[in-house]
């Protein structure tokens, strides 16, 4: 059976938390990328997106986050993309997030889109219409700064929650 999923902004304090506890998983504990955790001070102004799986064992399940955030008027940069182990192959998950990402942000007035991506990702983000700008080093890992092709993404008419509407 094909697994069903949903992206979906973060809107209550659990699917916040499950959220949090696959960005830690991913980026402290898999990759020691961070020690404790991956949180830092874009998040306190980040749109948390989910990729939630529906009729998994045991109910609803967190498997695949990004966040999106805006540094400067127009200029929205998305981080944080981290899919669960079991669900990488397919490619679904991730797809999913980058689409819901940049659709979302294109629609509250974002005219440039960029990620700070992992090098071994690029193939997968230049197979989403991202071109890569310049290598960086982050964390003492190569890195490349990219930047999404925004005629490939359609602006989402999802409404931006005003910030007291935000999760936190």
């Amino acid at each position: 059976m094909t697994p069903h999923y949903s992206f979906e902004l973060v809107q209550s304090r659990d699917t916040y938390l499950a959220y949090l506890r696959l960005r830690r998983a991913i980026f402290c504990d898999e990759q020691g990328l961070f020690k404790t955790t991956d949180e830092d001070d874009w998040d306190a102004s980040a749109f948390p997106i989910a990729a939630v799986q529906h009729g998994a064992p045991g109910g609803e399940a967190v498997v695949g986050t990004v966040r999106i955030y805006e540094a400067e008027p127009g200029l929205w940069y998305g981080g944080r993309l981290a899919v669960e182990r079991a669900h990488r192959k397919q490619g679904v998950v991730g797809r999913g997030l980058v689409q819901k990402a940049v659709t979302t942000a294109h629609g509250w007035g974002c005219h440039r889109f960029l990620a700070l991506v992992q090098a071994a990702n690029v193939p997968f983000f230049e197979s989403q219409n991202w071109r890569s700008l310049e290598e960086r080093a982050h964390r003492d890992r190569p890195h490349h700064l990219m930047e999404a092709d925004l005629a490939s993404y359609p602006p989402s008419d999802e409404p931006r929650p005003l910030p007291e509407q935000r999760f936190r």
